[in-house]
């Protein structure tokens, strides 16, 4: 990836009830080893009603080797619709769009939800790694993540 970054316009992003709505850009953050990042609100279609929300990451695998390259939570009243994994499978064309030929997704051992929204999205488990003490994830309670590799069929 190149050293200056251009967000790009995602376009309409739906599917059937769920859309997703960008909310914010973040810019890259060297010194805290953030990389550019859009963030989405879910939302019912036809109505302002957030059902969760997810953020794309564009940077190496390297980088992302922990947070991985998308990050989502849908609030606990719209669980079960797959919204998650509807909601990352509208996002493969940007990050495709961005150069991307796959992408690193990540989550805890213990979440059995995430771990089958990934298969669903065709995620293939590669490893699971310790978070180092020194990484922020750790703090916010991280020890261990599964990492997901996807590849993106353009």
């Amino acid at each position: 990836m190149s050293e200056t970054f251009t967000f790009r316009k995602p376009g309409r992003l739906v599917d059937g009830d769920l859309s997703l709505v960008l909310t914010k850009k973040s810019p890259a953050d060297p010194a805290k080893g953030h990389v550019p990042a859009y963030v989405f609100t879910m939302r019912q279609v036809g109505t302002r009603r957030r059902m969760g929300r997810i953020s794309f990451r564009v940077g190496s695998a390297r980088k992302l080797r922990y947070p991985g390259h998308i990050g989502y939570g849908v609030l606990k009243r719209y669980r079960g619709h797959r919204y998650a994994a509807r909601a990352c499978k509208l996002l493969f064309d940007l990050a495709a769009d961005h150069g991307l030929k796959a992408l690193w997704i990540t989550c805890k051992p213990d979440n059995k939800a995430s771990r089958r929204t990934l298969e669903v999205i065709g995620g293939r488990y590669v490893e699971t790694v310790r978070i180092p003490k020194p990484h922020e994830m750790y703090r916010r309670d991280y020890r261990y993540v599964r990492r997901y590799r996807i590849a993106l069929k353009r």
